[in-house]
C-alpha cells in the first residue's frame, strides 16, 4: 500500500451503512467476499452497531463460510480477550458478532438455499479473494444484476477474480461460464489491517537512526515502486526495489 492511502477506520460505519441502504432501496442484495478470520467478525461488529443505532435496516444475513462460522464461535467463546468498548456491549446483553436475522449457513444445501430467497439480504462468504469457495456460487447468482452490491472489504492480489471485478471488468468467468457484471462494486478500504504510505513513513520516522540504505521488498511493483520514488524524495537514504534475483550485499 505504498501509492496510497487507507479510509479512515472510523469512517467504515457510515460508507457501510451507506453501501447497505442504497442497495436495499434499489431492492437489491449484498455480496461480501470475506476472509474467515477476523474481517468476518469485524463486519459482524459494524453491523451489530448500526443496527442498534437503527442506521440500517433489519435484513436476513448470512454467513457462508463453515471457517468464518467456527472462527465467530471462538470468538464468542473467549469473551475475556476483548477490548473496553465490546465488553461495555456484552455488559448490555448484546454479544458484537451476534444479532437479529443473522443466519449461518454450514451445509451445501444451506447455501444453495440462499439464491432462492426474495428480498434483499447480505450474503458474507469466503474466499476473500473470490478464487474459490462459496462466493464464486453467490457472484454467479448476482452480479449480474444492477440492483445488486458486490461489496469488498479486503484486498484483491493481482490475478485474482476479486481483483479483476475491482479493476472493472465488463465480464467474468466462473466455473466455465461468462458473466456480465452489473451489479454495483463497491470498495471500503477502512478495514485494512496493513500500512499504508502515511503510516508506513510515520513508522520509518520513528526509527532511533535514520536508515542510510532502504530496500523495498514487498507490494506490487507499482506501488512499490512509487513508495521508493516517494523515499528518495522525502529521506537522504539509498532506496533499492529489487528484481527477481537481484542481488545486494549488506554492509
Amino acid at each position: 500500500y505504498g501509492n496510497r492511502l487507507h479510509g479512515a477506520r472510523a469512517d467504515i460505519p457510515g460508507e457501510l451503512a451507506s453501501v447497505i441502504n442504497q442497495t436495499r432501496e434499489a431492492g437489491g442484495n449484498i455480496v461480501v467476499p470475506c476472509f474467515a478470520v477476523e474481517r468476518t467478525q469485524e463486519m459482524l461488529f459494524h453491523l451489530n452497531n448500526l443496527l442498534t443505532a437503527d442506521k440500517i435496516p433489519h435484513l436476513m444475513t448470512f454467513i457462508d463460510s463453515p471457517m468464518a462460522i467456527r472462527v465467530t464461535e471462538v470468538f464468542k467463546r473467549h469473551t475475556e480477550l476483548f477490548d473496553e468498548e465490546t465488553t461495555a456491549m456484552l455488559e448490555k446483553g448484546n454479544h458484537p458478532c451476534d444479532f437479529p436475522g443473522l443466519n449461518l449457513s454450514r451445509s451445501t444445501d444451506q447455501s444453495k438455499a440462499i439464491n432462492h430467497i426474495r428480498g434483499t439480504c447480505m450474503i458474507i462468504a469466503g474466499s476473500g479473494m473470490c478464487t474459490g469457495g462459496r462466493i464464486k456460487h453467490h457472484l454467479q447468482h448476482n452480479i449480474t444484476n444492477q440492483a445488486n452490491t458486490i461489496l469488498f472489504v479486503g484486498y484483491q492480489a493481482v490475478g485474482t477474480l476479486g481483483r479483476i471485478i475491482l479493476d472493472g471488468a465488463d465480464n467474468i468467468r466462473i466455473h466455465g461460464n461468462n458473466f456480465p457484471v452489473r451489479a454495483r462494486i463497491a470498495r471500503l478500504t477502512g478495514f485494512s489491517a496493513h500500512a499504508d504510505k502515511e503510516e508506513l513513513m510515520q513508522w520509518l520516522n520513528a526509527m532511533p537512526a535514520a536508515p542510510s540504505h532502504i530496500i523495498v521488498t514487498h507490494g506490487e511493483a507499482d506501488a512499490a515502486n512509487d513508495f521508493a520514488q516517494h523515499l528518495r524524495e522525502a529521506t537522504t537514504a539509498k532506496v533499492d526495489v529489487p528484481a527477481y534475483q537481484d542481488v545486494i550485499t549488506l554492509a
